[in-house]
């Protein structure tokens, strides 16, 4: 699934494109695959599209009339100007002439147009922690609420709560770099302030690589992204770990398969 990076990356493509940027017409796939995963398109038809912005792995752009625009990539989700595709699920007509598609292969990606701010239909996007890489992921709130959860380290960070926008990869990186276990249920807050720095540093180097593609993510211009080569922990295991030389193991954890090193990533 595009975490951080790759929605950033989609992002930075996007805005430039659609900004003041007027939908003429909207078309959704009228069978959809889990419900509300088109939601209020109709409302789209005559507003101006003011930026594109993003909230952790949302993208969220302003209309006019206080209202909202929300995608999200799901697992394979993409968006092309004027693509011709049997797996395309909804399409806008823009006043300049182009039609910008989301293609859309396993049918987990979402759209959405809210009133600005209300995200009651959107649970995930209404209760993710502070951005990464802004002033509000400060390290030390971000040990206190690593030590008021009882949960691993790695599942409670998927739960997007204590920070917004790491995924399974993202994860797997930045706990391999601050040399915790995924497994870990007690972080204090020396290695809370390890993991927070971490945490920026992968992210940043992903975004610098335009995100990370193994197999579906691709960018609005149709490249991939330039990271998968750079990955430490992520789908390396048995590999050598590059600190000990250990092999890298790789187990399932809070449902999600994790790589890490068992010598050198303590609990």
């Amino acid at each position: 699934m595009p975490e951080l990076p790759e929605v950033e990356s989609v992002r930075r493509q996007l805005e430039p494109e659609l900004t003041g940027r007027r939908v003429i017409k909207t078309w959704w796939d009228p069978h959809p695959a889990i419900p509300r995963e088109f939601s209020g398109l109709e409302l789209l038809t005559g507003r101006t599209i003011r930026s594109v912005g993003r909230r952790g792995k949302f993208m969220v752009a302003p209309l006019d009339e206080d209202l909202e625009l929300i995608m999200h990539l799901g697992m394979t989700g993409s968006f092309r100007f004027d693509l011709d595709d049997p797996h395309v699920r909804a399409r806008l007509d823009l006043d300049d002439g182009r039609v910008l598609s989301f293609r859309d292969v396993r049918r987990f990606g979402r759209m959405a147009v809210v009133e600005a701010g209300d995200y009651e239909t959107i649970p995930t996007l209404k209760l993710l922690g502070p951005e990464p890489l802004s002033d509000e992921f400060d390290p030390s709130t971000f040990a206190a609420s690593l030590r008021r959860t009882s949960s691993p380290i790695k599942p409670y960070l998927l739960s997007q709560r204590p920070v917004a926008g790491v995924g399974n990869i993202y994860a797997d990186e930045a706990l391999w770099l601050a040399k915790i276990n995924p497994g870990s249920r007690a972080v204090g807050s020396k290695r809370a302030r390890a993991l927070h720095a971490a945490i920026r540093e992968v992210l940043a180097a992903a975004i610098e690589r335009e995100g990370t593609t193994f197999s579906d993510y691709a960018m609005v211009n149709g490249e991939s992204g330039r990271n998968a080569d750079f990955l430490i922990a992520y789908g390396r295991g048995d590999t050598p770990c590059p600190r000990c030389r250990t092999p890298l193991r790789k187990i399932t954890l809070g449902g999600r398969g994790t790589t890490y090193c068992p010598k050198c990533q303590r609990r």
